[in-house]
Formats: structure tokens, C-alpha cells, sequence
């Protein structure tokens, strides 16, 4: 009987439900299985005669039972074939019969189906080509073979060089591997799919040399670099396996005593080592136990004992170490920097946080040098800006940050191709430079453009004005400050996109630039080159700005939103845009709020805090990619004392100055040291 633990948001448990376990559960239907094999959100049996069974998610048919049905319980895999081996991908599985035949069904975007097309299938299809296969494995997007003949073969997608064939080119039908070497067994990597276009493969010869190809930037090619390749290469350190298991980001090995070596990411101990450094060669799991089988998942491990015992190391975030505990309630990472502010930046997607030396740190994106070190890498991990300056406040932009000094001097670094450092150029720069014009500020804000508030409450603003966000009067962008007309008394500032908006200190708000989608409040959806007084006679005493919807907070509690509502982020309950502030539902009282691309989050005085819109990729923090018209409660109950939200992910900091992130991570904005998404709160990583 097979049993199953961990995330069960899609039924992958087999249990009938979906709720999720910390704990081994068995898989309902009373099936006996003789194999295994798990993918993202779904898994797959063979029973002992052959008969292939599925649960799970099914959108894009990868339980291969002819629909797109999800079950949270074993379903047969249509057509009625006997199979010797199953492996499942990200979003797909193929399955081996005794012939030698694969068949494969699910998603197909890359041709990681292997039938020469890019149609996903909801039922097995044949691979082309004729092949008789021995062994197969599966990664998040790419699929490979090991025939009679041992020659490896791969399919599917190929933009790290998975497929090893020396190019970058994706292949829809099997194509050999280069370097003429014979595989006895393969595994490749990416198989959760969080970011599965950094996919790896590695292979075992009949003498147990290991070999591996493709996305090598953690070290899981174990070279001793980080150098991708698109062909095989070996790894290092002369050992010789018996069996391989691949993850998203690390590899492991067993010796054919049973010892357990793992190489690549180790933010969160899957290597087993007893630390959480990463390791670009292999180095032995600790604890001296002798294993028979192992198992790599996305950012966790697992090793299977000859007397049957199974240990799990690594990430247990939503229980999958099978232990009783999960981190739904995060643990704070011992040694990590404490923090006295955050900001989050939007279209290039960054994170920054002031210590409390008042050093800035940044981590994610650096296509511009928006994390202030000297270069353009990118960092999942904080990073120091360069230069030894100390802020009193940072404001992070589109693809660029700024740091505000106690003297009330402004630094920014990061893109500067619309004026927005405020340098007098359109040069770029990774280290912080100073704007220009002398002014002192005691606030600044940043998106496309950048403001910046005097302690008289006179506005500035500098950079993109191809919508008059602005506020001089004009459609021309500005490289150094220019004053927002109107004579306005302004006690705080809140960019979105192409708008900007504006408090003063009486609570009346007042918005300029783009307003196509009524982010403005006016009650229209005429743009305006010049601050315009937001309709309804409200008295706010906060304001937040998404991309193209705005939302204030009374002085009693009161949430407010008005503009674009296409994925709810206005918190009416519906996804209907409004011109004019509406009401967010709920009866919740906030005490601060935070807006990004398509989704807005609310403080409680209590330091609850509540989320609202899209949520394609967890930015709402729930647990689940549900997106919500109305405020859900951030998993975990954590207590926050201020929250940012970035285009789609969003952080928290608590009053001990511990910084936690959640949703998108592309490009390492979570600070995590990975490149996954989570829907849940996590701890910035340690320095």
C-alpha cells in the first residue's frame, strides 16, 4: 500500500481530500502498488501486472485519463497498457512497457512528449522514433531514455543544454545525447517544475561514473563550477554510484555500499550535510547511514533504508520530510540580518532592507544594477550596497532604488534609462550616485519615476513622464527634480506605474498621470499632467499605489481602493474597476497598506495582516494560488509591523526586525538564496 506526505493542495496525497499531512497517509482505493513516481502536483502507481494509476492535478492531463479531471484519488491511465516503469515531470509522465515502448501524456508546450508535436495530450501518446528503451526519467520540462543499446536520448526542452546534445535547441522527438558515452540508468533534474527551465540530466555509465548536462548555476553538474554545459561532463571527485537522484537545484549519489553523496544548492540543507552550504562536488550526507534507494525532491531529500526505514533532510515547509512538522509558521533563520524598513521594486523584481547600522541590503533582479553592488548579478541571498553609505529610508522602483540619508541628501543607483536616478544623465549605475539639484528631502517614493517630499511638503519628482506622473505640467521625462505644480502641502507620496499620488496633511488626496483605468479616483478616465483632488471628500491617512489601481486608509481603520480590478485587488468582493474609492469588504480595520502589480495587502493593528487580488503566484500568502476579490489571512501568524508589496511578491518585517517574503521569485526576490515561488511567508536568508 502505497502512502504519501506533504502538500496535498491538488489531492497529490491520494487520500481523497486535500488536506495536507506532515505525516505518511495512505493513498486511498486499497491498490498495491510495486513503483512510484511524483511530480508537481500529482503522482502515479504501477500496480504489480502492469496497470498505471494517477492522482492529482490533472490540468493539463498529465493523470493520462483522457480529460483534464484533477482526482484526489488513484485513477487509471487511459488506453490500457502494461507498464514496467513509471516516471512523472513537472506537469507530465511516460510510462515503459515490457516492449521497450514509451508512452507519454500531459503537458507538451516543449515536446517533452516526445510524439513530434507540442499538443498536451490527456491520454498516453507513443514516442516517435521507434526506440526500444530500457530506462526512462523525466524533469520539469524535458524527458529522456536510455535504449537496449545504451545510448541516451532526451526530448523536450532545451534551453540550459538538458538535453545534451551541445545546443539550446528544443526537440520534439528524441535526440541523442552527445559524447557517444553508455548510460546504464539517468535521472534528470527540475522535476518539481517551480522553475523547470533550469533543468539538469545526469547519467551513470556501467562502470558508476556519473556524468551530467545542462543548468549547472548551484553546482549540480558537480564539476566543481557553475558553469552550464550542453553536453555531458564529468563529475568530479572519482567516485563510483550506483544509483542517482536529481532535484531542482542538487544531485545525489549512492555508492554501491549504500553511502549517500549530494552536490549543488543547499539554502536549506538537502545536501545532508549538517550546514547549508552549497557544494559544486559531491560530499557525503552525514550520519553514517547506508541507503538502498534515494529520492530528490525540490528543495528536500530522501533515502530509503535495506530494513525499509526512510530519512528525509532538506526543506519541510509544507511537511514533506514526513516528520509531524512543518514550517506553515516559519522558523527564523539563526543568523539572519534584522531590519528596520523594507522596500520591494516592481518590472525588474528586487527586494532592499535597511539594517539597523543602516547599511542597505538588496537581493533579486540586477539587469540594471538595481542591487547597488558594482555589478549586474543577481543575488537570491541580501547583498550590501556598495559605498558605506547610511539611510535613513530606501524607496525601490521598476528596475531602480534610492536611498535617503539622515542629512536628507538622495542617492539611487540601478536604471536610469528614463532620467530616474535624477543624475542629469541617462547613465546607468550599479553603485548608489547622488541626485542632482542640492534639494533635501524627508521622504522619497519610486516606480518608473522617482519623488521625493521636502520637510516643507513641496513635491519633486524626476524620471518617466509619458503620462505626466510627474506632476509639472508636462509629458517630457526629467533627469534631474522638477516641482509638481499646484502649490500643494504634501505630507506623504504613492507611485504606481505611471501615476503618482499625494496626501496632505488635512487627509485630502490628490493623484496625477495615467488614469486609463480610474487609478486616479477622479471619477473619470482622463489622465491629467497636474495633481487633481480624489473624488468623495474622503480623509485618508494612508496611501498605496499598485501598477494601475490606488487605495487609501482612513484615520479610522477604513480601506478604500479604486482603478483596475481585473484580478479583485480593489477587495470589493467582485472585479468590477471603479473611478472613484470604494469600499474594501470585510469589515477589517488596517493600520497600514502596501499595493503591487495586481494585488493589495492591509495591516491590522495587531499585525495581522490580509491580502486581496492575484494570486497566480502566491503574492496573497495563503497557502494556494487562489487569487481572492476579497482580504484572506497570510498564512502562518506571524505578527508584522510593516509590509511591501513588489509587482508579485510581497514581504513582511516583524517587530525584532525579522524579514519574511512570499509569492514570485524568478529572480530571488524572496531572498531565500532559490529562485522558487512560495505561498507561504518565508525567513529572508542570513548574510
Amino acid at each position: 500500500m502505497a502512502h504519501c506526505w506533504g502538500d496535498n493542495s491538488s489531492g497529490q496525497l491520494g487520500t481523497g481530500s486535500t488536506t495536507s499531512s506532515a505525516t505518511p497517509v495512505a493513498v486511498t482505493g486499497g491498490l498495491t502498488f510495486s513503483a512510484l513516481a511524483a511530480g508537481t502536483a500529482h503522482a502515479c502507481g504501477l500496480t504489480g501486472p502492469g496497470a498505471a494509476y494517477c492522482w492529482g492535478d490533472n490540468s493539463v492531463g498529465q493523470l493520462g485519463t483522457g480529460s483534464t479531471s484533477s482526482s484526489a484519488a488513484p485513477v487509471a491511465v487511459a488506453g490500457a497498457l502494461s507498464f514496467t516503469a513509471l516516471v512523472a515531470g513537472a506537469r507530465h509522465t511516460c510510462g515503459l512497457t515490457s516492449a521497450g515502448a514509451a508512452y507519454c501524456w500531459g503537458y507538451n508546450d516543449d515536446g517533452e512528449l516526445g510524439n513530434g508535436s507540442r499538443t498536451s495530450s490527456a491520454a498516453p501518446v507513443a514516442v516517435a522514433g521507434g526506440l526500444s528503451f530500457s530506462a526512462l526519467a523525466a524533469g520539469g520540462r524535458h524527458t529522456c531514455g536510455v535504449t537496449d543499446a545504451r545510448t541516451a536520448y532526451c526530448w523536450g526542452y532545451n534551453g540550459e543544454g538538458e538535453l545534451g546534445t551541445g545546443s539550446a535547441t528544443n526537440s520534439a522527438t528524441p535526440v541523442a545525447v552527445a559524447g557517444g558515452l553508455s548510460f546504464s540508468a539517468l535521472a534528470a533534474g527540475a522535476p518539481s517544475g517551480f522553475n523547470s527551465e533550469f533543468g539538469h540530466t545526469c547519467g551513470l555509465t556501467s562502470v558508476g561514473a556519473a556524468y551530467c548536462w545542462g543548468y549547472n548555476g548551484d553546482g549540480e553538474l558537480g564539476t566543481g563550477s557553475a558553469t552550464n554545459s550542453a553536453t555531458p561532463v564529468a563529475v568530479v571527485g572519482g567516485l563510483s554510484f550506483s544509483a542517482l537522484a536529481t532535484g531542482d537545484y542538487h544531485t545525489c549519489a549512492l555508492t554501491s555500499s549504500g553511502a549517500a553523496y549530494c552536490w549543488g544548492f543547499n539554502g536549506e540543507g538537502q545536501l545532508g550535510t549538517g550546514s547549508t552550504t552549497r557544494s559544486a562536488t559531491p560530499v557525503a550526507v552525514a550520519g553514517g547511514l547506508r541507503f538502498s534507494a534515494l529520492a530528490a525532491g525540490f528543495l528536500h531529500t530522501c533515502g530509503l533504508t535495506s530494513a525499509g526505514a526512510v530519512y528525509c533532510w532538506g526543506y519541510n515547509g509544507l511537511g514533506q520530510l514526513g516528520d509531524g512538522q512543518t514550517w506553515w509558521t516559519p522558523a527564523r533563520v539563526t543568523g539572519g540580518l534584522t531590519f528596520s524598513t523594507l522596500a520591494a521594486g516592481e518590472d525588474a523584481p528586487h527586494t532592499c532592507g535597511l539594517a539597523a547600522s543602516e547599511a542597505a541590503y538588496c537581493w533579486g533582479d540586477n539587469t540594471y544594477g538595481e542591487l547597488g553592488t558594482g555589478t549586474t548579478t543577481r543575488s537570491g541571498i541580501p547583498v550590501a550596497v556598495t559605498g558605506g553609505l547610511s539611510f535613513s529610508a530606501l524607496a525601490a522602483g521598476n528596475g531602480h532604488n534610492c536611498g535617503l540619508m539622515s542629512s536628507g541628501a538622495a542617492y539611487c543607483w540601478g536604471d536610469n534609462s528614463v532620467g530616474e536616478l535624477g543624475t542629469g544623465s541617462y547613465t546607468n549605475s550599479a553603485t548608489p550616485v547622488a541626485v542632482a539639484g542640492g534639494l533635501s528631502f524627508s521622504a522619497l517614493a519610486a516606480s518608473s519615476h522617482t519623488c521625493g517630499l521636502t520637510s516643507a511638503g513641496a513635491a519633486y519628482c524626476w524620471g518617466n513622464n509619458g503620462n505626466g506622473q510627474l506632476g509639472n505640467g508636462t509629458g517630457t521625462d526629467a533627469t534631474t527634480p522638477t516641482a509638481v505644480v499646484g502649490g500643494l502641502s504634501l505630507s506623504a507620496l504613492a507611485l504606481g506605474g505611471e501615476h503618482t499620488c499625494g496626501l496632505t496633511s488635512a487627509g485630502a488626496a490628490y493623484c496625477w498621470g495615467y488614469n486609463g483605468d480610474g487609478q486616479l479616483g477622479i471619477g473619470s478616465t482622463t489622465s491629467t499632467l497636474t495633481p487633481v483632488a480624489v473624488a468623495g471628500g474622503l480623509s485618508f491617512s494612508n496611501l498605496a499605489a499598485g501598477d494601475f489601481h490606488t487605495c487609501g486608509l482612513t484615520s479610522s481603520g477604513v480601506a478604500y481602493c479604486w482603478g483596475n480590478n481585473a484580478h479583485g485587488q480593489l477587495g470589493t468582493g467582485s472585479t468590477t474597476s471603479s473611478a472613484q474609492p470604494v469600499a474594501v469588504t470585510g469589515g477589517l480595520t488596517f493600520s497600514a497598506l502596501a499595493a503591487g502589480h495586481s494585488h493589495t495587502c492591509g495591516l491590522t493593528s495587531s499585525g495581522a495582516a490580509y491580502c486581496w487580488g492575484d494570486n497566480s503566484v502566491g503574492q496573497l500568502g495563503t497557502g494556494s494560488t487562489s487569487s481572492s476579490a476579497a482580504p484572506v489571512a497570510v498564512a502562518g501568524a506571524l505578527s508584522f509591523t510593516a509590509l511591501v508589496a513588489g509587482a508579485r511578491h510581497t514581504c513582511g518585517l516583524t517587530s525584532a526586525g525579522a524579514a519574511y517574503c512570499w509569492g514570485y521569485n524568478g529572480d530571488g526576490e524572496l531572498g531565500l538564496g532559490t529562485f522558487d515561488y512560495s505561498t507561504v511567508p518565508v525567513a529572508v536568508a542570513p548574510f
